[in-house]
């Protein structure tokens, strides 16, 4: 029988992760290779052309994944909150630059190694190909989005996924969540020009669906049911 470190039993998002589709000696394996790795808001991860050696498990944070445009703009492809996989597996070049947005705690594994232990694991194995086929379906969303939705359906759609990953809520029912990116990475992560991203959340703020604080990076979903009529019109 394998045993964890506490750094396993302990783990907050543990039934969150890949880790959570392994039994003990499953995990006892993982557990063997990886390490917690604290990394300041900031702070990169992962640099596109470098060499690909690591991938994680997101304990807490957020972190931000980047890629480079023909004209040498950095572009947010995605965000990753914890309980996800970061990583690109099977690769030896990272094509992606990964930055923690805030302070974050991940659970690092050396990339050839993490491979084996896959390879190894059945339960990790499907958990990691589930994840990846989620992830392609959300970016063909993310496209129909883009090409389809209004400016104020995007906003609104934007921070009702990050009411779904990070909002905490209060007594009055309703949420808070700070936004981890700045209007000008939320504009080019929403295909929307940064006037209109401000725009937009003054429109939302008007109507009563959220209030705005710190310049519009903490914002209360005080009324959860309108924003999500905002986002989904139809």
């Amino acid at each position: 029988m394998g045993t964890l470190t506490n750094r396993c039993a302990e783990c907050d998002v543990r039934d969150m992760g890949l880790c959570g589709a392994a039994d003990i000696d499953e995990l006892s394996s993982l557990s063997a290779i990886g390490r917690r790795r604290a990394v300041a808001a900031g702070q990169v991860l992962t640099w596109a052309g470098d060499d690909n050696v690591v991938c994680a498990n997101v304990v807490s944070g957020i972190l931000k994944v980047t890629a480079s445009t023909s004209d040498g703009r950095e572009q947010i492809v995605g965000l990753v909150f914890g309980g996800d996989f970061v990583g690109q597996l099977f690769e030896e070049t990272s094509s992606l630059t990964v930055t923690a947005l805030v302070d974050s705690d991940l659970c690092v594994y050396p990339r050839e190694r993490f491979e084996r232990v896959v390879a190894e694991v059945s339960a990790i194995e499907r958990t990691l190909l589930r994840r990846t086929v989620a992830s392609l379906n959300e970016a063909r969303e993310r496209m129909l989005t883009l090409g389809k939705r209004g400016a104020q359906e995007r906003v609104a759609g934007f921070l009702l996924d990050l009411v779904d990953r990070t909002g905490v809520g209060s007594a009055d029912g309703s949420l808070s969540i700070d936004v981890p990116v700045s209007r000008g990475d939320m504009a080019d992560f929403l295909g929307l020009t940064i006037e209109t991203v401000s725009r937009q959340l003054t429109r939302l703020k008007v109507l009563g669906a959220v209030t705005l604080a710190r310049g519009g990076r903490a914002i209360v979903v005080s009324d959860r049911a309108a924003l999500e009529a905002l986002a989904n019109p139809d």
